[in-house]
């Protein structure tokens, strides 16, 4: 047995000798009662010089890390960041070499246009029954403020008036009349508005008002949010109010009064009822609507404008139910009033007047 086991011993020498001769690094053997110790300690590297370093084998194979970031990519971890939960099947190793970042900011493309949809997870977002539809967040080409007004032309959703939402989050009723009666819980997720003298249908009127005065904000350097950029959104009043709270620093919603009266009555702003100022998220935001609406009567008044008895009517309103943000509906006139290009331009002056002393 002695015999035997001195030849493996030579033969094992034999072959790690020719091992480390045939791979040009230095080492040193001894065999020690049958056992075989190789120093590692003296290996040369050259590349702009020598230099000793101490390497440790391993029987574990690790991927490299081009093939490591491959992976990640393909499976949307290597742009989203990773945590330790989210990475216990990959390689300590590989992850070393690839520093994940986590971007906290969004580059903005001054003139572009993004489109901005309802995300379910949004507070309030769940009370929403029409949020297929898309607004538009238009961004200044120069100039920019980085403040995002909210621009909701009024009414236009076809099927709107077919399906209802609650009035308030908490599904209690309306405490004043309006479109909808006092005392309802719900009502049309969007109303299909009133028409004109003329015959001129208001959710045509109200989205040539916010194509102007979306215009005009950019001008000053204003990012414009258009809850509705066209003639039909399929996004329901609670929808539009809450992509609003998400994406802009306040909304304003453009109407005119189905009133019945044949003369022009004049501008004012939809204020807060009392019966709701104890209600969430009402408490803790209507102070800041009317200081919205105040804003805007001064600068329509200020350009000119016909404002109607002290500017304000209190109403109980989806939108300022459902606002965590400084929120408004300003009534422009009634059916009687003159919406015209220059009318339209004049009012949108007065409105860029009353955000201005804001903004």
């Amino acid at each position: 047995m002695k015999k035997k086991n001195a030849v493996k011993i030579l033969i094992l020498t034999g072959l790690l000798m020719l091992f480390v001769s045939g791979c040009g690094k230095d080492s040193s053997m001894e065999v020690t009662n049958g056992h075989i110790d190789v120093d590692t300690q003296a290996l040369n590297v050259s590349a702009q010089g020598s230099e000793d370093i101490s390497q440790e084998i391993s029987m574990e194979i690790v991927k490299p890390a081009e093939e490591t970031d491959e992976v990640l990519a393909d499976n949307g971890l290597l742009e989203e960041g990773l945590t330790d939960d989210d990475t216990e099947e990959v390689s300590e190793d590989a992850l070393e070499d690839e520093a994940v970042e986590e971007v906290s900011y969004v580059e903005v493309t001054p003139g572009a246009v993004e489109p901005v949809a309802l995300n379910g997870v949004w507070q309030y977002a769940n009370y929403s029954k029409i949020g297929s539809g898309t607004a538009a967040l238009y961004r200044a080409a120069s100039g920019r403020k980085n403040v995002v007004i909210g621009v909701n032309a009024g009414h236009g959703t076809k099927g709107g008036t077919s399906v209802k939402t609650y009035c308030h989050p908490d599904m209690t009723p309306k405490v004043t009349g309006g479109t909808t009666a006092s005392g309802s819980i719900t009502a049309a997720a969007v109303s299909g508005g009133m028409s004109f003298a003329d015959g001129a249908r208001e959710a045509d009127v109200t989205l040539r008002m916010a194509q102007i005065l979306r215009d005009k904000l950019l001008a000053k350097g204003y990012d414009v949010l258009m809850l509705r950029d066209g003639p039909d959104v399929q996004l329901d009043n609670i929808a539009r109010t809450v992509i609003a709270n998400n994406t802009a620093n306040c909304l304003i919603s453009l109407h005119w009064d189905g009133d019945g009266l044949a003369y022009d009555k004049g501008c004012f702003y939809i204020s807060t009822p009392d019966g709701i100022k104890n209600m969430e998220p009402v408490a803790s935001h209507w102070q800041m609507h009317e200081q919205l609406g105040q804003a805007l009567i001064a600068g329509l008044g200020g350009a000119g404008c016909k404002i109607n008895g002290g500017g304000k009517m209190a109403i109980d309103l989806t939108q300022t139910c459902y606002s965590t943000i400084p929120s408004i509906d300003i009534e422009l006139g009634n059916q009687a009033s003159a919406h015209d290009d220059v009318t339209l331009s004049k009012l949108a002056d007065g409105l860029v007047a009353g955000i201005g002393m804001l903004y």
